[in-house]
């Protein structure tokens, strides 16, 4: 079972197209202080069941956000992603986000 972590510099783009193209899951982390990205990762995969989750990181940066939670929830309602807020400084929601990428994806490798 591969994951996804796309690198986003031009100069890897190589290496990222080899990735994707077997990839059950990914996760897209975008930082809630800037603005995220979805096309390439749905251009290069082979799958259409690829398990994707979108998750706002920074979370504990609330005074600077500029992606609200609304819109992260909106934006991956429409593409059919999952979706999480998670904070790496203070470790909140890592375990929840992981673990629920990789139920999905165990129930669609295991679903007829």
């Amino acid at each position: 079972m591969q994951i996804v972590f796309p690198l986003l510099t031009y100069r890897y783009r190589s290496v990222k197209i080899a990735f994707y193209k077997n990839a059950m899951g990914a996760l897209i982390v975008y930082d809630i202080t800037k603005e995220w990205w979805l096309k390439e990762l749905r251009d290069y995969t082979n799958r259409n069941n690829v398990t994707i989750m979108l998750v706002g990181n920074k979370s504990d940066f609330d005074d600077r956000r500029q992606v609200s939670t609304e819109e992260g929830k909106s934006f991956a309602e429409r593409e059919k992603l999952l979706f999480i807020e998670t904070s790496a400084l203070d470790v909140t929601n890592i375990k929840e986000g992981f673990k629920t990428l990789m139920s999905q994806i165990y129930n669609n490798v295991t679903s007829p």
